[in-house]
């Protein structure tokens, strides 16, 4: 079952990569007390992901900041270093933070993961989009199958 607005982020673990190397990092450090663009992608490098989905972020930032928002954070069933290899290669800076659910257990968690392996990927999660506030999820947008609308950066950046 997906994850509804109004309801309590699942409690997990994710990696993201520092200058020290590999950092777990749990859902509570990532939401308590914050308001948090939680988008995901179904793999790092692949070609609406890397074109369109976390570019857009990256060019919103200042202004979804100015929402409110205190963290953009990507998501994606791909490992730390797949995640911090994309993040430098698209110039995220401190603006996105990239975030691994190496085994899509996260994904899962949320109700959104997704089969890919028809297109030889695994399984991967939805492209989506939350916002949510101190754990509290406040909108959730999913894509149909092959769209990218709801989950881009400017939608989001419209309903704050």
């Amino acid at each position: 079952m997906a994850i509804k607005a109004g309801e309590r982020m699942p409690s997990g673990v994710l990696k993201t990569m520092t200058a020290e190397g590999p950092r777990d990092l749990t859902t509570d450090e990532l939401f308590q007390g914050k308001k948090v663009v939680l988008f995901s992608v179904p793999g790092a490098f692949t070609p609406t992901c890397d074109a369109k989905h976390l570019p857009g972020f990256v060019q919103l930032a200042d202004q979804l900041r100015a929402k409110g928002v205190d963290v953009l954070a990507c998501l994606a069933v791909n490992d730390v270093f797949v995640m911090n290899a994309w993040g430098k290669a698209s110039g995220v800076g401190e603006k996105v933070l990239m975030l691994a659910d190496g085994n899509g257990e996260y994904s899962k968690a949320l109700g959104l993961e997704l089969d890919a392996r028809a297109f030889g990927m695994g399984l991967r999660g939805q492209r989506f989009a939350l916002v949510v506030d101190d754990g509290v999820v406040r909108h959730v947008n999913v894509e149909a199958p092959g769209q990218f609308k709801v989950s881009a950066a400017e939608y989001v950046l419209a309903q704050l």
